[in-house]
């Protein structure tokens, strides 16, 4: 009975482990292995319905079709954050929500001595969790005045759009959020051939109304 409670429960796991996040563990830097499994195993210990998913190159754990939080490493540390954190009770996740730059929220991790308790971060977790349970969503950040004048569309992608009547169409409509990701992934192109290509499919995803990152949407 104990070997086919731990067969199952080996089948489980197997089955909601993602392969690209073991290879994106498996290439981290040795110091941040230890930290990005620790992570893991506590999201799925909290959280045993949770789906991974690797975006905008992260893994990232989502529950009810929705984002929970994700973690990352770098050359020198490594950091966890809550899609939600902006929502949570913890006056410091909030804080770190809002700032520009704070990809994760609970600093920067160099060691597993860096983290909180596996009790406190279990407690943030089934916080998400009840966010998702509930339907909770973030407001969408509004631009301000700033940002939209600084949204310059170049020369190059102008005139690609005024050649798709039905592009220009749609992406003249389009809100602040969506045309910032597709300028600020075609302008970082390192060379002019992938910022051709790039073109040519948000030229494509436009036309069809889809934003950016449309593969993560919820459907």
């Amino acid at each position: 009975m104990v070997f086919i409670q731990l067969l199952i429960l080996l089948c489980i796991d197997m089955a909601t482990k993602e392969k690209k996040i073991d290879a994106y563990i498996a290439k981290s830097a040795d110091f941040a292995k230890p930290i990005l499994n620790h992570i893991r195993e506590l999201v799925h210990k909290a959280c045993p319905a949770v789906e991974e998913k690797v975006k905008w190159g992260m893994p990232f754990f989502d529950y009810k079709d929705a984002p929970l939080c994700h973690m990352a490493s770098f050359k020198q540390h490594a950091v966890m954050g809550f899609w939600k954190a902006a929502l949570m009770k913890d006056p410091v996740l909030v804080e770190n929500a809002r700032s520009e730059t704070a990809m994760g929220h609970l600093g920067k991790i160099t060691s597993l001595k860096d983290m909180p308790s596996d009790k406190k971060i279990t407690g943030w977790i089934k916080e998400a969790m009840a966010l998702n349970d509930k339907g909770i969503k973030l407001a969408p950040k509004k631009p301000t005045e700033k940002e939209k004048k600084e949204l310059a569309v170049p020369d190059y992608f102008a005139k690609a759009l005024a050649k798709s009547k039905k592009a220009k169409q749609v992406f003249d409509n389009f809100a602040y959020s969506h045309k910032k990701e597709y300028l600020g992934w075609i302008t970082e192109a390192k060379t002019e051939e992938t910022r051709n290509k790039r073109m040519a499919t948000a030229l494509e995803w436009i036309a069809e109304g889809k934003g950016r990152n449309w593969k993560y949407e919820k459907k």
